[in-house]
């Protein structure tokens, strides 16, 4: 994972020993030699995913986007890449959200599903049904595939309830726990310190946020939003039909694999998507 990038190009490679400076272990190891079971732990995960995103965008040719948004951890890519954030505050605040997250995971056994087909609003009535336990809708990534997330017996519950009401799938996720949940309370408030004392710059550009949905310009507003993060849904359908109304129309995905295209397309055919990976 990024050793070609590593390989072929200097401004990369400068980036890569820095994250591994910056993390106290040489993650390249892990990203170009490691297996895919080591590749998985969070604590690698998450800065994998973030170093390759943004070394990407760092050598694009006239990378000078009209607007970012990014999905999850993506969040953080985006605000580098719109220079709210520097390349070295990002990782290390990816790095301390992996760690935090994990240890979440510990104290709560929890999950997440995929439902597949269902309307968001049936998706939400049915978890809001389930009071014995904690299951909330926490990725809305396109229209007819909403993620679900809370704890084992919460998300098995909802499930059934889902295929019941009509769900074509109920997809339980290979994640560690229950990313975007109130389940994530303990990193979340881990996480906001870190934040807070971190340094944020007036962004270059627009960035359409997870919690938000809208273009933010304000830095103590994205502090806020992305601290809310953890917490609180992914509105990416929300987030592109807005990006869309302010005159997107061609979407450039940057970092590994094709997963946002294919959300931007569903939530709007006529879009333009590409990506650099």
């Amino acid at each position: 994972m990024g050793k070609e990038l590593y390989d072929s190009n200097e401004t990369a490679k400068k980036l890569f020993e820095q994250a591994n400076d910056i993390l106290g272990f040489r993650i390249t190891d892990v990203m170009f030699d490691g297996s895919a079971e080591d590749l998985k732990e969070t604590k690698i995960t998450q800065p994998a995913v973030f170093l390759h995103s943004v070394v990407l965008a760092k050598t694009m040719d006239d990378f000078q986007p009209s607007m970012v948004a990014g999905h999850s951890l993506g969040e953080i890519s985006a605000l580098v890449a719109a220079n709210v954030l520097q390349f070295e505050d990002g990782l290390k605040l990816v790095s301390l959200r992996a760690q935090a997250m994990q240890k979440a995971c510990e104290q709560n056994p929890s999950t997440m599903a995929a439902i597949l087909g269902l309307e968001d609003n049936v998706v939400e009535d049915v978890c809001a049904g389930i009071n014995e336990e904690v299951v909330v809708a926490a990725n809305y990534n396109c229209p007819g595939q909403l993620v679900i997330s809370g704890s084992n017996e919460g998300v098995r519950i909802a499930c059934e309830q889902l295929l019941e009401k009509g769900a074509k799938r109920a997809l339980p996720l290979p994640v560690g726990g229950a990313f975007h949940s109130p389940l994530m309370e303990p990193a979340r408030e881990e996480l906001a310190a870190a934040i807070m004392e971190a340094n944020f710059n007036t962004p270059s550009c627009p960035v359409y946020q997870n919690v938000s949905t809208q273009a933010e310009t304000d830095a103590s507003v994205i502090k806020e939003n992305l601290i809310a993060q953890l917490t609180a849904p992914v509105k990416w359908t929300q987030s592109i039909q807005n990006m869309i109304k302010n005159g997107a129309t061609e979407f450039i995905e940057v970092g590994p694999g094709r997963a946002l295209q294919g959300m931007i397309k569903k939530v709007d055919r006529a879009a333009e998507v590409s990506g650099v990976s």
